[in-house]
């Protein structure tokens, strides 16, 4: 297989802002935080909803304590439930006692994360549980585009329009067939910059919603995974909490090597993937979870290999009932910005030299973007930088990141530390690398740290390399 070929697959504009991003939250709130369930049958009283002490200040300060840079809010569930006061439906805050009947969730959640720095985006669910056009074919279409504008034009700038799967019966017996190809078309023509995401073309769900991880992700995959309907057929299709805790289909863990391409070589696309889970068991806010709140360290970890792995990383917080975030959630974010901004303080100043080419600015680039990346000479046959320390330092990690305005080109990459006696041993390597990898190990001693790229599509175009001091 042509690898330059492979090489020339590149992100577009609003999916290289995306991955920017890194780290980003999900708001799961609504009717059935109220009623105390995950998916909602609808048709609950919309009296029931009256969250006297919502502040959505406190959720977008949490999720900025973490480091996160956006929030996407569940504007509407699978039941039904419209956050905002929407024209199409009497379903909505607007017929609850919450405001007076005058408040709107999704314009107060919008207006806090731009007070806060983070970037907005929604949630809107296909399947509706109570609206009765849902089945109807082109009639519950024209419903949903409705919706769907209303969010994309009243409430500023959409870095993220979010598409799950989710297909029920509706009221009428019948399932709706989603006319995505037109959803997608009034995205683009209302919010450009907006990335559409897991039923969408731009950004791709990795499969599991427990935080789990594969081995290499690839950006480059076949077109056939951008199906709106096959990503449907895998997606939670009943109120299973089993499913959360599901890992990524064995057969589902190689979906870019040249050995998964084969064959598809005409029909490739750049579609990156995004790691979603949530800080508790359920997506919606249940008091009887409140113990169980998952700690720093593993959410820490999925960060590593989410972010650290070529992909994004979604986290779920719900509000509780009142409208707050509880204690725990919010102790738990802080610790894990805590935790993040400790590991990239620790990266350690280096020399650096190049086999080929000119270095630019790569190895002081990490956590950003280098703005001169280093591309050796076509004919290096073993590209390599070389990190010099200006003493011994104990090493635990290694950040490695492409220029990905060029394509994934890296199909091979390994790092090694030079011991106090001039040796080189291996401490890690990894197949795919992409925007961003972070190998971790056991700390060791080293006084200088070699990225060697043995294997590529392309003439590689590295735009980070860094080296990550373990914590004394």
């Amino acid at each position: 297989m042509n690898g330059k070929a492979l090489a020339r697959v590149r992100p577009s504009g609003r999916q290289l802002a995306w991955q920017a991003m890194e780290f980003y939250g999900f708001i799961h709130f609504g009717m059935n935080t109220m009623t105390d369930r995950e998916w909602g049958e609808g048709h609950d009283d919309p009296a029931l909803f009256d969250p006297a002490a919502l502040d959505a200040d406190q959720w977008v300060r949490a999720l900025k304590s973490a480091g996160m840079t956006g929030v996407i809010l569940t504007c509407k569930h699978h039941d039904g439930f419209c956050l905002w006061p929407s024209g199409v439906t009497s379903y909505t805050v607007a017929a609850s006692p919450w405001r007076g009947g005058r408040g709107d969730v999704v314009g107060e959640v919008a207006q806090a994360a731009r007070r806060h720095g983070l970037k907005f985006g929604v949630y809107l669910s296909p399947w509706d549980r109570t609206e009765a056009s849902y089945g109807g074919g082109a009639t519950y279409d024209d419903f949903y585009v409705a919706q769907l504008t209303e969010l994309l034009t009243r409430y500023g700038p959409v870095f993220s329009v979010w598409l799950d799967g989710a297909n029920g019966e509706g009221p009428n017996g019948r399932r709706q067939t989603y006319d995505w190809e037109r959803y997608y078309a009034v995205v683009r023509e209302l919010q450009p910059d907006a990335v559409i995401s897991v039923c969408g073309p731009d950004v791709r769900w990795c499969g599991n919603e427990a935080g789990d991880t594969r081995p290499d992700e690839w950006s480059v995959v076949p077109r056939a995974l951008q199906d709106a309907e096959r990503i449907a057929d895998r997606s939670q299709q009943a109120d299973d909490g089993a499913f959360a805790r599901q890992a990524i289909r064995s057969d589902e863990r190689d979906l870019g090597s040249r050995a998964a391409l084969a064959g598809h070589e005409d029909d490739l696309v750049w579609y990156p993937a995004e790691v979603n889970t949530s800080i508790r068991p359920g997506w919606f806010h249940h008091p009887a979870e409140d113990g169980a709140v998952r700690p720093v360290e593993e959410l820490f970890t999925i960060y590593l290999r989410s972010v650290g792995g070529n992909s994004c990383f979604l986290l779920n917080v719900p509000p509780a009932r009142d409208g707050r975030l509880r204690e725990a959630d919010v102790a738990v974010l802080e610790g894990l910005g805590r935790r993040i901004a400790d590991f990239r303080a620790r990266r350690v100043k280096a020399a650096v030299t190049v086999s080929s080419g000119f270095a630019g600015d790569v190895a002081t680039a990490w956590p950003s973007v280098a703005r001169r990346p280093w591309r050796p000479d076509a004919a290096d046959p073993l590209p390599r930088a070389t990190l010099e320390f200006d003493r011994p330092r104990r090493i635990e990690a290694v950040c490695v990141g492409e220029d990905i305005t060029q394509g994934q080109r890296i199909e091979h990459v390994v790092v090694r530390g030079r011991l106090g006696d001039g040796r080189w041993t291996a401490l890690g390597e990894a197949n795919a690398v992409g925007y961003q990898r972070i190998l971790t190990f056991a700390p060791v001693e080293v006084d200088a740290v070699r990225v060697e790229v043995p294997g590529t599509r392309d003439t590689p175009v590295i735009a980070r390399v860094a080296a990550v001091e373990a914590a004394s």
